[in-house]
């Protein structure tokens, strides 16, 4: 149009300048009014048509132009909205809770960016979510049976199951294109909620597998078992701050089986120490903590109060560890820390308890056994002296101390029943109930009665403290209560409930709670202490000449 502009009017002036000068040459005058006429009448007016012409041709590029300038906007505009859904859809599927919450967001979100009537998606398992009115039918793009107009888009999700789309007309290839980009992003979300309930259960059954074990190698293995199926490791090793906070070796298993402990942390371990952060090594370090591994992953036991000890992780790969999971692997390594704690605590308090009983023991024997028998020996004295002097005497006092040893002797076999270790692991807890009472009865001559029913479930921790409990009463009852029967019960529920009922002497409890049975020093107080620790209920009802109940509850595990 510039060119049009400013070429065309001289052009325009020097056309007509030269056509005028040569009809201006023409002999004949009548030539000259013909010349004008054609010239004027004729190429004027297609000069015009053609000028106008060629300028409607430009204004009509012009609005072809704009129009596809407008469906291209439009085009923009409608795949902008379709990245924002897909945004949207994979921010849901990120924040999505569980795999139900997953599936309802991918069905819904899959409406939104396809704009279909309907979808369905299904993953392995049995799960599934629909939105909308649902496919009637299965298969490639078609007319469904069942919902007239209604086309079928279904692509595959990568792991398994399928996603559904209806559509009142038949879907574009782009839009087939971004159902299968929808079924990948909502196989990353379906994995990724896998991993975390994985994850999660891992936790909960590391957690479940240490909280009663007291036992270190078990406690030990158990968790490092974990860890090594969690991160595709074959070897494992625990190493462990001594009293004088030198590394050793607690725990260790590879292919050829359990290693013994003791010996000094490779340097490896050493450094994961310093480090105070996980650390991999490759090739001379990894064969420095387990012989033929290429690569290992040490991760440190640290808590509030400084180094506990280091886990490493070995294998025969190459870089086996690169796509470990450590944070994870970190936080069960801080369960184990808190785990080897409580051990370590739990068999302090037992060397304690071993102590004070001792103690215990000791100062019955001194202030009964000991002493009867010393009572006895100044009897026999006296018989020597007067058995010829008075032998009516003599042979009175030689009963008495007769009764006297023969009542130290069942007080000695009492006690050395009490003390007999019972193995629970071995019995499991109804087994031993039974054998305890049934021997019992048979020890200290008094009826002893026993009903179990229910269901008892328990943690070994609570099952252990069921048992002490049942001991300490029978021991009581045996010791103090000058009884002829006992009634044991033990009934499974909600609550596993333990009655202890004898029909002795009975007692004032608010007068003696602090007393101690000779089975393992528990007073009454101290048994309350032991079962409301774990969420139960414990009580004594006795009073003078009415004989004595003691019930103890506890939830099941």
């Amino acid at each position: 149009m510039r060119v049009v502009r400013n070429v065309l009017p001289p052009l325009i002036v020097l056309v007509v300048g030269v056509v005028e000068f040569l009809i201006s040459r023409l002999p004949v005058p009548r030539q000259e009014l013909w010349a004008h006429l054609l010239f004027y009448g004729l190429v004027g007016p297609a000069v015009t048509y053609f000028s106008v012409e060629w300028i409607a041709q430009g204004t009509r590029a012009r609005e072809r132009a704009e129009r596809e300038l407008r469906d291209l906007y439009g085009q923009l505009h409608a795949s902008h909205a379709q990245l924002g859904a897909v945004q949207a859809l994979m921010r849901d599927l990120t924040d999505a809770p569980d795999m139900g919450a997953v599936l309802e967001v991918a069905a819904r979100g899959a409406l939104r960016v396809t704009g279909a009537a309907h979808a369905t998606l299904t993953v392995p398992g049995g799960l599934s979510a629909s939105a909308g009115a649902g496919p009637g039918g299965s298969g490639e793009a078609g007319p469904v049976e069942g919902e007239a107009g209604t086309y079928l888009l279904k692509v595959p999700v990568p792991g398994g199951g399928a996603l559904a789309l209806g559509f009142a007309q038949p879907p574009a290839e782009a839009t087939e294109a971004l159902a299968q980009a929808l079924a990948a992003e909502v196989a990353r979300g379906v994995e990724a909620v896998r991993q975390r309930t994985l994850d999660l259960m891992t936790l909960y059954s590391v957690d479940q597998s240490i909280r009663a074990e007291r036992n270190m190698r078990r406690l030990l293995s158990r968790v490092t078992r974990t860890m090594a199926e969690r991160a595709g490791a074959e070897a494992r090793a625990v190493f462990l701050s001594d009293q004088d906070g030198v590394l050793r070796l607690e725990y260790a298993q590879d292919r050829q089986g359990e290693k013994p402990g003791g010996l000094p942390a490779p340097p490896f371990a050493q450094q994961v120490a310093q480090a105070g952060a996980p650390l991999t090594a490759a090739d001379e370090g990894a064969a420095g903590v387990f012989p033929g591994a290429h690569s290992v992953l040490g991760i440190p036991m640290r808590d509030e109060e400084g180094l506990v000890g280091v886990i490493v992780l070995g294998d025969a790969r190459d870089r086996a560890f690169d796509d470990a999971r450590v944070s994870l692997l970190a936080l069960m390594a801080g369960q184990a820390t808190l785990a080897v704690r409580n051990a370590r605590a739990y068999l302090y308090s037992e060397e304690l308890a071993i102590s004070d009983e001792r103690a215990r023991i000791a100062r019955e024997i001194h202030d009964g056994v000991a002493q009867s028998l010393a009572f006895a020996a100044l009897k026999l004295d006296i018989v020597a002296r007067q058995l010829h002097a008075d032998p009516a005497k003599a042979e009175a006092e030689v009963r008495a101390a007769t009764q006297l040893l023969r009542e130290q002797i069942r007080e000695v076999r009492r006690s050395i029943f009490a003390l007999r270790p019972i193995d629970l692991e071995r019995y499991g807890l109804l087994e031993t109930v039974r054998r305890y009472v049934l021997d019992f009865g048979e020890q200290n001559n008094i009826r002893a009665q026993l009903n179990i029913s229910g269901d008892v479930q328990l943690s070994p921790g609570d099952e252990a403290v069921v048992f002490r409990i049942l001991q300490e009463s029978l021991n009581n009852v045996a010791k103090h209560a000058r009884a002829q029967e006992v009634k044991v019960t033990l009934h499974g529920g909600e609550q596993v409930t333990l009655r202890v009922q004898d029909d002795g002497a009975g007692f004032d409890p608010a007068t003696i709670t602090g007393r101690v049975s000779s089975a393992g020093g528990l007073g009454l107080l101290q048994m309350r202490e032991r079962v409301e620790a774990r969420g139960g209920t414990y009580r004594v009802l006795s009073s003078p000449g009415h004989g004595t109940l003691v019930e103890a509850e506890l939830p099941q595990g």
